[in-house]
């Protein structure tokens, strides 16, 4: 089995440095490592085949891996998917095969053995999980790169097993929703508020700073003195620890007050560490201060947390109205310029970019102002991790007493966002997480834009739109309303479709001035009784003013489009015409596709089925002895037939 995998010592690490340039191979012996960048700090990775018995085949898997991340530059994250599928298969292979030492990849009795590993993964995971799906395809994508290099080995049947379809279902994923109105309004309000006293305490801190001198010339309790001295370098937090005593009861007021916890007591173990972050808040923001801005942020652009993070002093050029960001978005590889205009000084936009820039009240979506402000309070920090220029997320961290200066690390224990959220008493509904505010940004760009998603996926790609983003309840909603609006309007031209006089009124049909009363001219009304106006399965009270010819013009797609016309008027007499056109179309219907047939004939299909549905099933079965007697007929232009024929 495999050694269980946790910190390495300085020892293990250095090793695996020298690792990194041993030559490759099957008969290679030894730690396979690739170094990745996560969040700009290098981490290794490393399989070491020795783990496990199958040593031969994990070395090959491992190969693959090292040279497959050299080659893509995956990121930390997806490196550490393969490392965790080598581990498994490896690990599970041991288990169930007793000779496993003589597995590789070109022995054929390993296809079965991965085939019975691939079916039994999931009963290790949680109903639903999404990880034994891409464990096995890791493990598969990994020997189909083998496969594809002709001077390396893989047993035809395995690579052929491999290029299929996996055996492990892929589980089950929910799309995450976008913040309700009232969440993201709250969110921003409170990122505002945070800004705002993050500003104030660090004013504050170096103010009172400024009032103080080295501790061994004041005093090494006196704040001011403890500040001065951090501040510019002179003293270190070992040194704070050192001079305080023991006991907090021995501490003045001022430096004890900062140590008690919410209930009033006093974590004694930790008083002094905790006294030097309390004192290290004073002058720098920490990694729970940042998260406001990348709120802010996110709101302002409408971009991700990674693209928003990921800009440094460089990469911005503040222009007279507003400022121009270089982001970075490292998962699609794309680099993008982009400039964002303040919405106090745009005096030309047109009104749906001004609607979009003022969803919330201005100036807070000015994007200049959120990073002036981001520049000013994370300055100090800057100075002293000048190696850092990507990014002006940078904060101070304690590492045994050690003042750091460094990147941002939004996943640190209880820096993470949801621990932000409790600091400044914000409930959300559902899932607690920043991806969330993206979706409800990507929501509002799709509203202001009128639905049009070539607007809304400015940033990426059409598909992944629709796809990711338009899941969403608002949304949804608003589709639903477009699709109630939709299905009105052709209700609405159903009713204003044809009119059906019933058996009932039938005498109406012939006496002239009766259709008068029915609305009709005197003119149209003898047409119709006389059968003048006859267009076939039903009569037309004007030909020459039909929806579907020029003003003017003789109806040109009478009767095939009559029941979709709110000229037409159905007669009882025209029930035998009405079941030989509805024979007609049962035909189309069968010979075309649903969406097809719903496209072309769908009116009229709906509009014959509700005339036909007034009619009694005697008097349906009278009209079918005359159509079988042969004492009526259906006309039906040539192009009637030869359009379905053809």
């Amino acid at each position: 089995m495999a050694r269980k995998r946790g910190a390495m010592s300085a020892e293990r690490t250095e090793f695996l440095r020298h690792a990194l340039g041993a030559p490759t191979g099957d008969n290679r012996i030894g730690v396979r490592v690739v170094a990745v960048d996560d969040q700009g700090r290098e981490r290794l990775h490393y399989v070491e085949p020795a783990d496990y018995r199958c040593s031969r085949l994990a070395a090959q898997l491992a190969d693959e891996w090292a040279e497959y991340v050299a080659a893509t530059d995956l990121s930390a994250s997806a490196s550490r998917d393969y490392v965790r599928a080598v581990d498994l298969v490896c690990s599970g292979l041991d288990t169930v095969c007793s000779d496993s030492a003589s597995l590789s990849l070109e022995s054929p009795d390993l296809l079965p053995l991965l085939a019975r590993w691939e079916r039994t993964l999931p009963t290790a995971y949680n109903d639903g999980s999404r990880q034994p799906g891409v464990m096995s395809s890791g493990v598969r994508l990994l020997i189909v790169r083998r496969d594809d290099h002709p001077e390396r080995s893989v047993d035809e049947s395995l690579a052929n097993f491999v290029r299929g379809r996996t055996l492990t279902p892929w589980g089950e994923t929910s799309e995450r929703d976008e913040f309700s109105r009232a969440d993201k309004q709250a969110l921003v309000k409170a990122a505002w508020s945070a800004v705002h006293a993050l500003e104030k305490r660090l004013a504050d801190g170096w103010a009172l700073a400024a009032q103080g001198r080295h501790p061994d010339e004041g005093d090494w309790l006196h704040m001011p003195d403890l500040l001065w001295g951090l501040s510019r370098e002179l003293i270190q937090p070992r040194q704070i620890a050192d001079q305080l005593p023991p006991l907090t009861s021995q501490w003045p007021d001022e430096l004890r007050e900062m140590v008690i916890n919410p209930d009033g007591t006093v974590t004694k173990r930790r008083a002094k560490r905790d006294l030097i972050l309390r004192l290290i808040t004073r002058l720098y923001p920490t990694n729970v201060d940042l998260h406001a801005f990348r709120v802010l942020l996110m709101d302002a652009t409408g971009h991700a947390p990674e693209e928003v993070t990921g800009f440094g002093e460089g990469d911005i050029e503040f222009l007279p109205r507003g400022v121009r960001l270089t982001l970075v978005k490292n998962r699609a590889h794309r680099v993008r310029h982009r400039a964002f205009r303040d919405v106090a000084a745009s005096q030309d936009l047109d009104e749906g970019a001004l609607a979009a820039s003022e969803v919330l009240d201005r100036p807070r979506r000015e994007v200049s102002a959120i990073v002036r402000r981001l520049l000013a309070v994370t300055e100090k920090v800057r100075e002293r991790c000048p190696d850092v220029t990507d990014t002006l997320f940078v904060r101070p961290s304690l590492v045994y007493y050690e003042l750091r200066f460094g990147r941002w690390d939004s996943n640190t224990q209880g820096h993470r966002f949801t621990d932000w959220l409790t600091s400044v008493a914000v409930t959300v509904d559902g899932e607690a997480h920043i991806g969330r505010l993206r979706k409800s940004t990507k929501v509002e760009k799709a509203i202001v834009s009128g639905g049009r998603i070539s607007a809304a996926a400015d940033d990426h790609l059409e598909e992944t739109f629709a796809g990711h983003y338009a899941q969403g309840t608002t949304l949804r909603i608003l589709s639903g309303k477009v699709i109630t609006t939709a299905q009105d309007h052709w209700f609405q031209q159903a009713l204003h479709g044809p009119t059906v006089i019933s058996f009932g009124a039938a005498e109406a049909a012939e006496n002239s001035e009766r259709l008068q009363e029915l609305g009709l001219d005197k003119e149209q009304a003898d047409g119709i009784v006389q059968g003048e106006l006859d267009m076939g399965v039903s009569h037309c009270k004007n030909p020459w003013d039909s929806p579907f010819s020029p003003p003017g013009e003789l109806c040109a797609v009478a009767p095939l489009r009559c029941l979709e016309c709110r000229n037409a008027w159905v007669l009882p007499s025209q029930l035998p015409q009405l079941l030989l056109f509805a024979q007609h179309l049962e035909k189309v219907r069968r010979r075309l596709d649903p969406k097809t047939f719903t496209r072309l004939w769908g009116q009229s299909y709906v509009n014959l089925r509700a005339a036909l549905a007034e009619r009694t099933e005697e008097e349906k079965a009278l009209a079918q002895k005359h159509i079988d007697a042969g004492d009526v007929s259906l006309d039906l232009p040539l192009s009637a037939h030869v359009e379905f024929d053809a």
